[in-house]
């Protein structure tokens, strides 16, 4: 799987992308192709050796609660440290802080040998996102003690956001932060509050793999009345540590009040625990009363604005994961198709029962199915690498350049997320369809994938949540410039694919009738300035939305595919006509798909919105 996987990620990074480009950058000026290369074979190693053996185990295996500690498996342990000691939590981090200065985009290339190895092996985005927002927005000491602590692999992270009463609807949260004592605003390690209240569905919330866990949570600092204040601009962020420590980073040996109150038993990823922490209930007193003790990070009231740094990380990664389980189940699927003979082909005449058997991807439906999978999970993989690149442009580009860069991945973020979420779980299905009974049975790793796959639509936001953001705000902001600069680079694509011609020239008339479709559909649904009813069929909206871009994403690999018909290796020329073929699934079955979701958008169809409950 994973050779299959690198010319992949080759032909995307450095035929498509131009990643060897960044390297005329300052930042990046140490590395080369062969540094590139050189991490991807360590990440293709350890994921092969460390993870792989052991994906089932672990989902067979699950996070066990003694009352006292979490009980993983020992090759999480050993996992963990692997990944740890290659020095990627921090691949992307100043050489000050123990990074390698990566470009972002080689390193989420890395780490998808490990999404394809075994997903739910450490929670490693988890505590990069955690230190990243720490360093964008804690104090210097904070940066230091909590985020370089992260960086090296000594302590793990977690994002504490959902209550159990709230679920999604973070302006309904109830856990209260309160100063803790005259002299709290001095504490060297921030504004120190003890909170009180409880997170559910928190990842990698408990566990022995590191000697500390560095907790975020939201929390709202009570008004002068002791009340808290309504909605999401009460909401603070805190560093909350499982054990508490000193200046210096050193542990203290005293633990911070935070219990785990239960383990939650998952469909899939079952090898990260997934915890309800009831933070400063009492069980472990801190100097003496009840209260988990937390720093303030930014400040009062900006917490979710500090957080979002991190979900925004963590929903690209999310995508990312529901990309790799796709690619491992298409991976499987076809070799599976490949080798099974069963039946015969259909030909001219029919079926001829007196000849042999022939595999199963001789059939035309095993190869529409092996073809939607492909469609689905290379294209996903381009999308997320180019957003990665998108992130590398933002930060060490110039200018306008940067700029654009960062209102583009702005707008393509929930697609980014969503789209592989729904589509690759859709592979995941498919690759269950070819395998016929076998692939609903635990002897062969496809219905593995599709549980931990069906987790994705949930993780950092719905399709619900991320419809409406994509709908409500990101493509009105500005005035609409972010669709309009989408519509520019999808425009660019089209003219270049206009010039090359054939084939080619069809699909770009396609996209630019698409895009045409997708901008009507935004202006009629906001047409008459009522949101309950522009918004009510969001979900349709980034469906088609997430099309589209695919739609452009698979016309630009093509174009460049095509150009590097020189190269004519048999490997290359396959892998060529490969991609190809995957583009042209999509224009022939999927991209008409749009019609019927924008059609209830741009009507601002209200028969889901105003369907009675009491009707149900």
């Amino acid at each position: 799987m994973t050779s299959a996987l690198r010319s992949t990620l080759d032909f995307l990074l450095h035929d498509w992308l131009q990643v060897g480009s960044l390297t005329a950058r300052e930042r990046f000026a140490d590395h080369s192709r062969a540094t590139f290369d050189a991490v991807l074979d360590t990440c293709e190693r350890i994921a092969r050796e460390k993870y792989a053996p052991f994906n089932r185990l672990v989902d067979t295996q699950e996070p066990q609660f003694d009352g006292e500690r979490v009980i993983l498996p020992a090759c999480t342990h050993e996992a963990r440290q692997a990944y740890a000691d290659s020095g990627m939590l921090a691949a992307a981090q100043d050489y000050d802080l123990g990074g390698m200065q990566l470009p972002y985009v080689v390193e989420s290339a890395a780490n998808a040998f490990f999404g394809l190895a075994s997903i739910s092996i450490g929670a490693n985005l988890l505590t990069t996102g955690n230190a990243n927002a720490i360093l964008a927005h804690g104090t210097p000491l904070q940066q230091q003690v909590f985020a370089v602590n992260q960086f090296n692999g000594r302590w793990t992270g977690t994002m504490c956001l959902s209550e159990p009463q709230a679920g999604s609807s973070l302006s309904d949260i109830a856990t209260r932060a309160e100063a803790d004592g005259a002299d709290h605003a001095a504490d060297p390690l921030g504004p120190r509050y003890r909170l009180t209240g409880n997170k559910m569905w928190i990842s990698a919330g408990e566990h022995e793999l590191t000697d500390n866990i560095v907790h975020l949570v939201l929390a709202k600092i009570p008004g002068p009345d002791g009340q808290l204040v309504p909605g999401v601009k009460g909401i603070s962020l805190f560093i909350v540590p499982k054990q508490l420590v000193d200046g210096q980073g050193q542990l203290t040996g005293e633990r911070n009040d935070i219990a785990l109150a239960g383990l939650n038993h998952k469909l899939g990823w079952r090898g990260t625990t997934n915890t309800l922490l009831n933070f400063g209930e009492g069980r472990y007193p801190v100097r003496g009363r009840a209260g988990a003790t937390g720093y303030l990070v930014g400040q009062p009231g900006q917490g979710l604005q500090c957080m979002f740094h991190m979900m925004n990380e963590a929903r690209i990664a999310i995508g990312m994961a529901a990309t790799m389980l796709g690619l491992a189940g298409y991976y499987a699927s076809l070799d599976y198709a490949r080798t099974r003979l069963q039946g015969r082909p259909t030909g001219a005449a029919g079926k001829d029962a007196s000849q042999p058997q022939v595999a199963l991807i001789e059939h035309a439906d095993i190869k529409r199915m092996l073809l939607a999978q492909k469609s689905f999970c290379e294209g996903a993989l381009a999308l997320n690498l180019y957003c990665a690149r998108l992130v590398d442009e933002g930060r060490t580009g110039q200018g306008q350049q940067a700029a654009d860069a960062r209102l583009l991945l702005e707008l393509l973020t929930p697609i980014a997320k969503s789209w592989p979420s729904e589509n690759c779980l859709e592979a995941n299905s498919l690759a269950i369809q070819i395998h016929g009974g076998y692939g609903y049975t635990r002897d062969f790793p496809v219905e593995q994938y599709w549980r931990d796959n069906r987790l994705n639509m949930i993780h950092e936001g719905t399709h619900g949540i991320q419809a409406m953001d994509l709908l409500g705000r990101k493509v009105v902001m500005q005035g609409g410039a972010a669709l309009a600069l989408l519509a520019r680079q999808i425009g660019a694509s089209i003219a270049q694919a206009q010039q090359q011609g054939g084939e080619l020239a069809q699909w770009a008339e396609q996209l630019a009738s698409a895009l045409q479709a997708v901008q009507a559909a935004t202006e009629a649904a906001w047409a008459g300035g009522n949101a309950r009813q522009a918004l009510a069929n969001a979900v349709p909206y980034l469906q088609a939305f997430g099309h589209l871009v695919l739609a452009w994403i698979w016309l630009d690999i093509t174009c460049r595919s095509a150009s590097n018909t020189a190269e004519n290796t048999s490997n290359l020329i396959a892998a060529s006509h490969g991609r190809t073929g995957a583009a042209r699934y999509f224009y022939h079955y999927e991209l008409g798909r749009i019609v019927p979701w924008l059609a209830v958008v741009a009507g601002r169809d209200m028969c889901c919105a105003d369907m009675p409950p009491d009707a149900f």
